[in-house]
């Protein structure tokens, strides 16, 4: 079972578990929850606005989103 399949069939088990259950699940990975990394930093936004600016102003075109996911599912399984 892939990866992308499992994390489906977790968020949808999630989504009408029990409020025991659910809270068992968190107190599992509480952990690793809590030291996960906030991305939005001031650094990554200042650059996402850039980014939205140049884009805006016609500097670089953007990719589809169809191709941008294609692309990362080939870069995670190949690993």
């Amino acid at each position: 079972m892939t990866t992308i399949t499992l994390r489906n069939k977790l968020a949808e088990y999630i989504r009408f578990a029990d409020e025991k259950k659910i809270k068992a699940i968190y107190t599992m990975v509480e952990d690793e929850i809590e030291e996960k990394h906030d991305i939005w930093t001031k650094e990554f936004t200042k650059e996402m606005d850039k980014r939205i600016k140049r884009f805006e102003e016609g500097k670089d075109k953007g990719k589809d989103s169809e191709i941008v996911v294609k692309n990362l599912l080939k870069l995670v399984t190949s690993k």
